[in-house]
């Protein structure tokens, strides 16, 4: 048979995934596994979005539908970042999709050409650089180190740039280190950007998951509404994982782009799925609210009691729902630190480098479970420890 084309080889899959299986393997063999290791929410969606979606489906509303999404949902879009984020957004620049993932990939499909650079932070979401490499772009690392408190170094990004770079992606709350990137440092890389004519992937899927000060977009800074591509989504804010429904906000120019893809692969996103999607943005539960106060306490409960395990460092995340935790003291390899602690402990997590080189040192941890098991998991935890303590120095 023919080869494959070579694009796939250049694609990466999610250590997260891999983790999930293996933990789904032992708990068949009546292994209790505690899983920390995917970012899913283990709430799910308030009540009224789901008499939405059934209301829709019962009405009717489950044909074909715009590409670029239904109207009042582009409108309802734009009215929310009015609210949560004071961005003065149009309908029009506004694209609807069936995730996240697809949101992002559409972008950059209308952006990347073969041989260009886009600078990326690392660690962060694996599918950057992976989906770079498949369009045949090269994928430019900056680091996020600990102790920069893992705010990127402007001077080394702007080092990097050259005259084939054209795109800079960043996500804030960070996924894995929950850092949220300072005004001083959104205002530096908007000046780079601004400077050497690039576009910025704003990633915000987390922003409302927010523990301290209020979010700010780099889409509200001079000079960037024409330039920014903002990602966003209902999986994380909503507990809407499995509903698939993400969004762009862009300039008209590359809506109008992203819009010609859409029609050129699945057509549009469902439509009772975005109906149900207008009443998510209203919240009239306060569902969002609740939902962050509760993952606060779950971050205050399980940084602290994870700080007290030898071996263990992790800086307490602003937002998102992380806990980035460096095992470097324990003297072993994150991958062996990971492999002991679900094998033998019953804890899922992920070894920091399946979000980059710089998580070598690193575990990352979702804090996507109640709290009496957060507290079991760190028991777990704890016992295991027996394993490295020798090797810590305190």
């Amino acid at each position: 048979m023919r080869p494959l084309a070579s694009r796939i080889s250049q694609l990466n899959g999610e250590g997260a995934l891999a983790v999930f299986s293996r933990a789904k393997e032992l708990e068949k063999q009546g292994r209790s596994i505690i899983h920390l290791e995917l970012g899913e929410p283990d709430f799910h969606p308030a009540a009224p979005i789901v008499d939405a979606v059934r209301a829709a489906v019962a009405q009717g509303r489950d044909r074909y539908v715009s590409p670029g999404g239904i109207p009042a949902l582009r409108e309802a879009v734009a009215a929310y970042l009015k609210r949560t984020r004071r961005l003065d957004v149009s309908a029009q620049d506004v694209l609807i999709a069936p995730g996240c993932k697809m949101a992002l990939a559409l972008a950059m499909m209308a952006l990347i050409e073969p041989g260009d650079e886009v600078l990326y932070p690392d660690p962060s979401f694996p599918i950057y650089p992976s989906f770079t490499r498949g369009l045949g772009a090269t994928a430019v690392p900056f680091f996020l180190r600990e102790q920069n408190q893992f705010q990127p170094d402007i001077a080394e990004i702007a080092a990097k740039i050259t005259p084939r770079s054209k795109v800079l992606i960043f996500n804030s709350p960070n996924n894995p280190t929950g850092t949220v990137f300072s005004e001083e440092t959104l205002a530096q890389i908007a000046a780079l950007a601004v400077k050497h004519d690039l576009w910025v992937m704003a990633d915000e899927i987390y922003a409302r998951i927010l523990f301290t000060g209020e979010y700010q977009s780099i889409y509200s800074l001079p000079g960037m509404a024409e330039r920014t591509i903002i990602i966003d989504g209902f999986s994380k804010t909503f507990a809407m994982t499995g509903w698939r429904l993400g969004y762009a906000v862009a300039p008209k120019e590359l809506i109008d782009a992203m819009d010609l893809l859409v029609l050129n692969t699945f057509t549009c996103t469902a439509e009772f799925t975005q109906v149900a999607a207008i009443e998510a943005l209203q919240d009239s539960a306060n569902a969002v609210d609740a939902m962050v106060a509760e993952y606060r306490k779950r971050r205050d409960l399980f940084v602290t009691e994870l700080n007290k395990i030898p071996g263990f460092r992790c800086q307490i995340p602003d937002g998102a729902f992380y806990a980035w935790v460096n095992i470097e003291d324990t003297g072993l390899p994150a991958e062996e630190v990971a492999r002991l602690l679900l094998e033998e402990a019953g804890v899922a997590g992920i070894a920091g480098a399946a979000f980059g080189p710089a998580g070598k040192n690193y575990l990352r941890f979702s804090l996507v479970s109640a709290r009496n098991l957060l507290e079991e998991a760190l028991e777990r935890i704890e016992r295991v420890s027996t394993r490295w303590r020798a090797a810590v120095s305190r």
